[in-house]
C-alpha cells in the first residue's frame, strides 16, 4: 500500500479539471524562488503562467503519453512499448515524421498512479467519442487511453497544404475514452463551432482541433479574385459539414 502525502491536500495546487480517474493539476505559485526571480515568478503567477501536471489513476487499464511525458508512477504500474511488430515500428516512425509527434508512444497499465511532467501549457482533457474522429494539430497530444486509435489522415486537397501552409498530415484519434491536450491557450479563450450541415471560414491556422467528418479546405475568401483582392482577406481555411471545432482566436 502506498501513501502519497502533501499533493491532494497540498494548499498551492489546485484541481482544476477531472473527467473519469484524470486530474489536471495546477501550481497556484512556484515556491521555489530566489531573490533574484522572485519577482518575476510573482507576475508570472498572476498572469496564469502556472505550472500544470496531470495524473491519472490505472484501474487495471493502460494509458498511452507522449514519449518523455511520465515524471513518477506508483503501485503496480508497468511500461511496454505501444509497438506489435517490425512492420507497426516503421509505420509508427513514417507517421512521426509527417505529424512531428514521437515515434513511440509508451504505454504504462497497471494499478496505480501515473504522473506527467509538469508543463506550462493549458490541458484540455477531451472525451474522444463524442467528436466521431477527433483531428488534432501538430504538438497537441499528451496523452491518451490505449484502447483509442491514432491514425494519420491525409488532408483532402493539396490545397489546404500548398496554398494555406498547414501540414498535409494530422494526427487522429478515435474511438473510447479520454485524450489530453497540451493547448497553446486556456479553455475560456477557445470558441467551440458545432455544425450541422454548414461551414465555418477561417482566417489563419487558429483551429487546434476539430472533427474527422468535416471536409477542410482551403480557399479564396471570394469567388472571384477582384473579391478577394477587395476584402484583403485572399486564402481563407474552410470546414464544412456535420461536426466540431476547436478555435484559439488569440494564438
Amino acid at each position: 500500500m502506498i501513501t502519497c502525502k502533501n499533493l491532494y491536500e497540498n494548499k498551492n495546487i489546485e484541481i482544476v479539471e477531472a473527467k473519469g480517474d484524470i486530474k489536471v493539476f495546477e501550481y497556484k505559485k512556484d515556491l521555489s524562488v530566489n531573490s533574484t526571480n522572485a519577482m518575476a515568478s510573482y507576475f508570472a503567477s498572476e498572469m496564469n503562467v502556472r505550472r500544470r501536471q496531470v495524473l491519472i489513476e490505472l484501474k487495471g487499464n493502460a494509458f498511452t503519453i507522449s514519449a518523455g511525458a511520465m515524471q513518477w508512477t506508483a503501485g503496480s504500474v508497468t511500461m511496454a512499448a505501444d509497438v506489435k511488430g517490425f512492420g507497426d515500428l516503421i509505420g509508427k516512425a513514417l507517421s512521426s515524421k509527417v505529424t512531428k509527434e514521437s515515434t513511440i508512444k509508451p504505454k504504462y497499465q497497471g494499478n496505480g498512479l501515473l504522473m506527467l511532467e509538469p508543463t506550462y501549457k493549458h490541458i484540455l482533457l477531451e472525451d474522444v467519442s463524442e467528436w466521431g474522429g477527433l483531428v488534432l494539430e501538430d504538438g497537441l497530444f499528451l496523452a491518451c487511453d490505449s484502447n483509442i486509435q491514432q491514425k494519420v489522415v491525409v488532408r483532402s486537397n493539396l490545397s489546404s497544404a500548398v496554398l494555406g501552409n498547414e501540414g498535409l498530415f494530422n494526427l487522429c484519434l478515435s474511438g473510447q475514452g479520454i485524450a489530453v491536450l497540451e493547448s497553446p491557450v486556456p479553455r475560456d479563450e477557445l470558441v467551440e463551432f458545432i455544425l450541422e450541415n454548414d461551414e465555418v471560414r477561417i482566417d489563419g491556422n487558429y483551429a487546434i482541433a476539430w472533427s474527422k467528418s468535416l471536409d477542410f479546405r482551403v480557399e479564396k475568401s471570394s469567388k472571384s479574385l477582384i473579391g478577394s483582392a477587395v476584402s484583403g482577406e485572399g486564402l481563407v481555411n474552410v470546414y464544412r459539414g456535420t461536426g466540431k471545432i476547436l478555435m484559439a482566436p488569440i494564438a
